[in-house]
């Protein structure tokens, strides 16, 4: 088949539906089938032809790029070079790259006779993705019924890791080793099992505003960068952001934060936290809620300044004894109590020694931001179960700029009498700590970076849980590792890290 034969098997979803149409009222069984497709291997190919077999005219959708949700480096192949891959097979007869990030709705648009998948989805508890159920439920509303083929199974993960330069040498070394002591069915399972913890999160409210402009030139009058307004979004960070990571994993989470009552975004707040999330907001008259306004080059996505609107002096006293009071009264009911500690006032002396008294299992995040560099260190707490930071954080904290990175995280780890600390490392992976044991390095998985805002907050998150659950030290680390390769995808926190991308990410890294 040459390409102007292929070119013409590939079609605009509308397009096919209109033609699927003319197919059927000529009595024609369409057929149609659905994926990634990523490395076209036998396996697919014998899906193919079984798929055709049931009917009269197979058409396949292939998933679009910005949704596949295999993690960093996927797909190998654009979406455009997959479809055509597809077309070029005899056995389809159509092609066309989906819109939406699951098959449901394309199922409904384009009226299949027969909706085909492989056996990896018989049994709907196995299925990763958790959209059979849905996809079969909207084959039955369009008169359809499913089916699956029972070909060769191969992994075009498993040859994509195996063939193609993905991950680093370290990384490969690594996840070599790893998958020798765990599967991606093991880890996963202990990942669902978090839904059991009883999680309370505090600390400070941030929303984050991107407003994205393009130079248009410098300024004829003063030096400066004129730029012309192209956008903005509005996104639920800081405590908001890990509650909502939480939220995915853990059955019960509860939220206490302030709130400033000048322009409190209180509205946006509650509509931006998922339905799990129970929030208690303490309010100061003093200050508006914090907003942090970042001006982003549409184009380039890099950022060129940041206006705050913030007031983080401590709470005013009795927002401050308020906030002591309801915690103390109720941190011993939780499994595990998050502080999420971003230096604006929040949580200030008086409440850190309330939770560090009351809470049964405390989890510490003190980030360095530009607002409080040098004043918001770890050390502040007298104690803590675990810790997350990242390194320039811990040098600050030891006030050791050049020092060991191991041995001032041990000694930190050992002051606090935390049971486990994450150090992360950037580009260069993360370190985990534990009392009695050799540092455990975990290389970087993915150097591929859109967004780093809010991707620490993310892994302090999921370790967080993953820790109080009793995780293996070495478990906690690839879990955040794989949940922070994911977060720097995301633009801010424009959405976060949920199950079944975590777990489809797992299973590629083990594959």
């Amino acid at each position: 088949m040459g390409v102007v034969g292929i070119e013409k098997k590939i079609l605009t979803l509308d397009e096919l539906a209109k033609v699927i149409q003319d197919l059927k009222s000529k009595g024609k069984t369409v057929v149609q089938c659905h994926g990634v497709f990523d490395l076209l291997h036998p396996g697919h190919i014998r899906h193919f032809v079984a798929a055709h077999e049931q009917g009269d005219i197979l058409v396949a959708t292939v998933t679009q790029d910005e949704h596949v949700g295999k993690g960093p480096g996927r797909p190998v192949f654009d979406q455009r070079l997959r479809a055509e891959s597809i077309a070029a097979l005899e056995p389809v007869d159509y092609v066309a790259i989906n819109k939406w990030p699951d098959a449901a709705n394309t199922i409904r648009l384009l009226k299949p006779d027969i909706y085909v998948k492989g056996s990896d989805y018989q049994d709907p508890d196995q299925d990763l993705t958790g959209m059979i159920r849905p996809e079969e439920e909207a084959v039955n509303s369009v008169g359809g019924v499913i089916r699956f083929t029972d070909e060769i199974r191969f992994s075009s993960t498993n040859l994509i890791n195996t063939h193609f330069d993905v991950f680093s040498e370290e990384a490969v070394a690594f996840l070599k080793s790893f998958r020798s002591k765990w599967s991606a069915v093991e880890i996963i399972d202990r990942l669902k099992a978090l839904t059991q913890l009883k999680v309370l999160v505090i600390g400070d409210t941030i929303i984050d505003e991107y407003h994205y402009c393009r130079a248009m030139g410098k300024s004829l009058k003063e030096n400066v960068i004129t730029t012309k307004y192209i956008g903005d979004e509005t996104m639920a960070g800081g405590v908001l952001a890990v509650a909502n990571h939480l939220a995915g994993f853990c059955g019960q989470v509860d939220l206490v934060t302030s709130l400033g009552r000048q322009d409190s975004r209180e509205d946006f707040i509650r509509s931006n936290l998922k339905q799990n999330v129970q929030p208690y907001f303490i309010y100061r008259n003093d200050a508006p809620t914090t907003v942090k306004r970042r001006f982003v080059d549409v184009d380039f996505f890099s950022k060129m300044f940041e206006i705050c609107f913030l007031d983080d002096g401590n709470l005013p006293d009795s927002a401050e004894t308020e906030m002591c009071r309801y915690i103390d009264g109720i941190s011993q009911n939780y499994d595990v109590v998050l502080a999420a500690d971003f230096g604006h006032g929040a949580i200030g002396q008086k409440l850190i020694d309330t939770i560090t008294s009351s809470s049964n299992f405390l989890s510490v995040m003190t980030q360095t931001n530009s607002a409080n560099a040098g004043f918001n260190l770890v050390t502040k707490y007298p104690r803590a179960n675990y810790v997350c930071v990242n390194g320039p954080e811990l040098r600050l904290a030891s006030g050791n700029k050049f020092g060991d990175l191991e041995q001032i995280a041990g000694d930190i780890s050992n002051r606090l009498g935390c049971q486990s600390m994450v150090v992360t490392l950037g580009h260069q992976g993360l370190m985990v700590v534990t009392p009695g044991s050799e540092p455990f390095h975990i290389p970087v998985f993915s150097q591929e970076v859109k967004d780093r805002v809010g991707a620490g907050d993310s892994v302090f998150a999921m370790t967080s849980a993953c820790v109080a659950a009793g995780l293996p030290n070495e478990l906690v680390g690839f879990v955040g590792n794989a949940v922070g390769s994911l977060a720097v995808r995301i633009v801010g926190n424009k959405s976060y890290v949920e199950p079944a991308p975590l777990y489809k990410y797992i299973t590629t890294l083990l594959s």
